[in-house]
């Protein structure tokens, strides 16, 4: 069983523990619609069968050996055209977390967690919720890969299979939604910058010539940056500088 936290503020004093569930993002929303969520409450499962992912991709996850939860988030301080920054601060608190085991982690855009020689580590799915007023919730879903050590595909690896290790589950669980808690906090004050540049940072492939593919084919470009609105901002062989929205860009060197 996941306890409720006593070393957070708000994040994790409601915790909902399944044993299994299709989806802990479709439970958050299920919950949110029944009125018995609110701001932090978290829902996480032992084993999630039929998890999500970006483009419609699934979440594969073994039962008991990795960290498959969803949590509630109300951003009222922010417009929905700037939800992109959300992503951004949750992205950075993971792989803050996760940077202390691998030195390597990056994120790749928009927010995958990868590990460069050995392949995704983690997700983020973040889904709305709307009510007459317009943006209610932001249900965020995290996806981890801890002590899981196959998988079907070879793009995919855990923490324990890049360090060698096996891991508490209920520990990591703790030290990521503090971590979380933290990185949302300062989004909250208003550390955008900050919080964009530190993604910046460690974003995957950026600043290096790499191959794409888009519509028109295959072409070499330079990841340079990420639009307010969450669009890849890729440099091109002739200078020019153009935005890729979620499934406008392939990467090929992943």
């Amino acid at each position: 069983m996941y306890k409720i936290l006593a070393n957070t503020i708000f994040l994790g004093k409601d915790v909902h523990f399944l044993p299994e569930c299709h989806s802990t993002n479709d439970k958050a929303i299920q919950m949110i619609k029944q009125k018995v969520a609110h701001e932090g409450t978290i829902i996480i499962c032992e084993h999630q069968t039929h998890g999500k992912g970006q483009r419609g991709n699934k979440w594969l996850s073994e039962k008991g050996l990795n960290l498959t939860f969803s949590l509630v988030l109300k951003p009222s301080f922010m417009d929905l055209s700037e939800q992109f920054y959300l992503n951004m601060a949750i992205s950075n608190s993971i792989r803050k977390l996760f940077q202390e085991y691998i030195a390597s982690v990056k994120v790749k855009w928009p927010n995958d967690l990868i590990v460069p020689e050995f392949g995704k580590i983690g997700g983020i799915l973040i889904e709305n919720t709307f009510s007459g007023d317009g943006w209610e919730f932001a249900v965020v879903g995290v996806g981890i890969n801890i002590n899981q050590q196959s998988f079907e595909s070879v793009k995919a690896t855990s923490l324990a299979n890049v360090t060698g290790n096996q891991f508490d589950l209920k520990e990591l669980f703790r030290l990521l939604i503090t971590q979380i808690e933290q990185g949302y906090l300062h989004l909250k004050r208003g550390n955008w910058s900050e919080i964009k540049k530190e993604y910046l940072h460690h974003l995957y492939l950026k600043g290096e010539w790499s191959n794409f593919k888009d519509y028109r084919g295959e072409f070499k470009g330079l990841i340079s940056g990420v639009s307010k609105e969450g669009k890849l901002e890729v440099e091109l062989e002739s200078g020019d500088v153009e935005l890729f929205g979620l499934k406008e860009i392939v990467f090929l060197n992943y």
